[in-house]
C-alpha cells in the first residue's frame, strides 16, 4: 500500500470517527424537539461560515507563504495553498501534529522537511498567542483567564526553552530510541530541528506579518460564532461571544484529544450555559461551528490531498 493510500484513509477514519461522536451527542444528551428547529437555522449559516472559514485559511496560507519566502522558498501559489490545505485532512489529531503531512507535498515544491516543521511550530506558537488575546476579552467575565493564561504561557516557555537548548529534545529522543520507540525518537528529533529553524523569523518584520494575518483569520472564525449566535437569536455581549470560541478551542487543545472532539463542543455549550443560554440552543451552536471549522477544514485537507495525488500521477511517466 503506497504512503498517499495510507494518508488519505487515516484522513478518512478521523473524518468518520468525528461524524460518529457527533451522532452519540445528538443521541446521548437529552434534546427536546425544538432544537431540530434550531437545527434548521444552521442551512442558512454554514455556507457563510465556510466561506468565512475558507478566507481564513487564504489569511493563514499568506502568512505561510510569507514566512517560506522570507525564509529563500519561492513556489506558485495554487500548489502552494493546496500543499497548506492538504495538513487539514490530518488536523484531527493531538497538537495538530498530523497537519505535518504538508511535508510529503511541500518537498514536491522543493521546501525542505526541516523548514516545513519550522513554519508549523512558528505559526501555532502565533495561533496561541492570537487566541489568549482574543479570550482574554471575556476570560475574567468566565472566571477562565488565569486557566487560559497558564496554559498558553507553558506551551510558549516550553518552545522557547527548546530553542535555547536543543540538547534537551536530543536527549529524550535518545531516551525513546534506547526503549525501541524509532518512531518517536525520529518524531522528536524533527522536532527538535524544527524549533531550532524559526530562529529565522525572530524579527520585528515576520513577527508583526506574522501576527496581523494570524488576528485577522482567527477573528474571522470567532466573528462567524458570533453571526452563529445572533441567527440563534441569543442576546449575548459581543465581546464575550467573540472569546467563547477560542477559549473552547484552549480547552480542547489541552485535552489532547484528536481535533478537540468532544472537549470541544462541551466547552462551548458549559461557556454559553454560564451566560444563561439553554442547554439546546448551546448544542447547536456547539455543532454548528465545528461543522463549519473542524469538519469543513478536514474536507477541504481531503480534497487537496485527492487533488495533489492525482495531478502526481497524472505527471509521473510510467
Amino acid at each position: 500500500m503506497s504512503t498517499s493510500t495510507v494518508n488519505i484513509k487515516h484522513a478518512t477514519l478521523s473524518l468518520i470517527s468525528i461524524i460518529f461522536v457527533y451522532i452519540c451527542i445528538l443521541l446521548f444528551i437529552d434534546l427536546k424537539k425544538s432544537i431540530f428547529n434550531e437545527l434548521s437555522t444552521l442551512l442558512d449559516f454554514l455556507p457563510v461560515a465556510m466561506s468565512m472559514s475558507l478566507l481564513s485559511y487564504v489569511l493563514r496560507y499568506f502568512r505561510w507563504h510569507w514566512l517560506l519566502r522570507r525564509a529563500g522558498k519561492s513556489m506558485p501559489a495554487w500548489p502552494g495553498f493546496l500543499a497548506y490545505l492538504s495538513g487539514f485532512a490530518l488536523t484531527a489529531t493531538p497538537g495538530k501534529i498530523g497537519e505535518l503531512l504538508r511535508i510529503r507535498y511541500f518537498s514536491r515544491l522543493g521546501v525542505r522537511h526541516q523548514l516545513v516543521i519550522s513554519a508549523f511550530v512558528y505559526e501555532r506558537t502565533f495561533d496561541l498567542i492570537v487566541v489568549l488575546l482574543i479570550a482574554l476579552l471575556a476570560a475574567v467575565q468566565l472566571d477562565a483567564s488565569l486557566l487560559i493564561s497558564s496554559f498558553v504561557v507553558l506551551i510558549i516557555t516550553s518552545i522557547f526553552l527548546f530553542y535555547k537548548y536543543p540538547s534537551w529534545l536530543g536527549f529524550i529522543a535518545v531516551k525513546l530510541r534506547s526503549y525501541h520507540l524509532r518512531k518517536p525518537s525520529k518524531l522528536v528529533k524533527a522536532l527538535r530541528d524544527g524549533i531550532q529553524g524559526i530562529g529565522t523569523w525572530f524579527n520585528p518584520l515576520d513577527v508583526l506579518v506574522s501576527f496581523a494575518l494570524g488576528l485577522t483569520a482567527w477573528l474571522l472564525a470567532s466573528y462567524a460564532f458570533v453571526w452563529l449566535l445572533i441567527n440563534l437569536g441569543l442576546g449575548i455581549p459581543v465581546l464575550s461571544a467573540i472569546a467563547i470560541y477560542p477559549i473552547s478551542m484552549l480547552i480542547g487543545a489541552a485535552s489532547m484529544l484528536p481535533g478537540g472532539v468532544g472537549s470541544t463542543e462541551a466547552a462551548i455549550v458549559v461557556l454559553l450555559a454560564a451566560l444563561d443560554t439553554p442547554i439546546t440552543i448551546a448544542t447547536v451552536a456547539a455543532i454548528g461551528i465545528r461543522i463549519s471549522s473542524l469538519w469543513f477544514s478536514i474536507i477541504c485537507g481531503l480534497l487537496a490531498m485527492l487533488i495533489l495525488e492525482y495531478t502526481n500521477t497524472r505527471n509521473t511517466p510510467y
